[in-house]
């Protein structure tokens, strides 16, 4: 049986664990976190709004070229009401989840890799940087030329815009483990994959979730310049469509997909920057 001072011992360091953790309070119902979060890009689409209306009242450019809000809104729901119109969105996005799942299994994988092994990250570590940093549309000539015109060239240029942002973001998170989480590890017998599993990946979760966050941003905007770039036969995505509507010099048409794009976007941030914040206060880096 236990004595008292082991019991009391073992509260002690538990409690002390508890401390790396920022306490659990209450964080209100769902939909008040979603609209905490929305509601500052609802503002932001609101002066976007205004800021349109005055440009188009300016007459600066004729409203065939540049509708209003009210015309392209009118148009937008005409769009959205026709079931072709889903079929481009549902395209679109098994696209964008396919290259992101994809890169961020690969870039998982080399950032492990780099951070693990530094003859690696020597030889490789400022390529990758150098990767994240190379416009996304610099690759589709050689990606038409490896793939011809083919879902294969736009999964390859997605690919490899987002998998550096999301190798660099692991490598950062692994290179900021604390050194003394590292010698506790080693104390407990931890090595190899076990190290990793139980206490590299997640000590480096934060900067990781940041870095999957830039990889969709990176592979968002290659698959949405590969859909105006590489058009597959009977592929009728959101890029396709903005296409066929600025051959037809139909600007309203255009905008309406843009807005569409830019919903988009805007719905996944909201989730990531959920999944971000609940993390960090979880992780206490945040206030209370």
């Amino acid at each position: 049986m236990p004595t008292e001072t082991a019991v009391a011992e073992s509260a002690e360091v538990s409690g002390l664990d508890n401390l790396e953790l920022a306490p659990k309070t209450d964080k209100g119902t769902i939909g008040t976190r979603i609209w905490k979060n929305t509601w500052p890009k609802l503002l932001a689409v609101a002066i976007v709004l205004l800021a349109w209306q005055i440009v188009v009242w300016s007459g600066w450019k004729p409203e065939y070229v540049l509708p209003g809000p009210q015309t392209v809104f009118t148009d937008l729901k005409d769009v959205i009401t026709t079931g072709d119109f889903w079929d481009g969105v549902r395209l679109t996005l098994t696209r964008a989840l396919t290259g992101f799942l994809l890169a961020v299994a690969i870039g998982t994988v080399v950032g492990a890799a780099v951070s693990r092994f530094a003859p690696l990250r020597a030889a490789i570590g400022s390529l990758i940087t150098g990767l994240q940093t190379m416009p996304s549309i610099m690759w589709f000539p050689l990606a038409i030329l490896l793939f011809q015109i083919s879902e294969s060239a736009i999964m390859f240029v997605v690919v490899i815009g987002a998998a550096p942002s999301v190798a660099n973001g692991l490598i950062s998170g692994i290179d900021y483990v604390p050194r003394t989480w590292l010698r506790v590890g080693q104390v407990l017998g931890m090595k190899g994959i076990a190290k990793y599993r139980h206490l590299i990946l997640p000590a480096s979760l934060p900067s990781f979730i940041s870095g999957l966050k830039q990889g969709w941003a990176f592979s968002w905007r290659s698959l949405m310049a590969g859909e105006l770039l590489v058009i597959v036969p009977g592929a009728l995505s959101i890029g396709v469509r903005m296409q066929q509507a600025r051959d037809l010099s139909d600007s309203s048409l255009v905008i309406c997909y843009i807005i569409v794009v830019l919903v988009i976007g805007i719905l996944i941030d909201v989730i990531f920057n959920a999944a971000d914040n609940a993390l960090r206060k979880r992780w206490g880096l945040t206030g209370s």
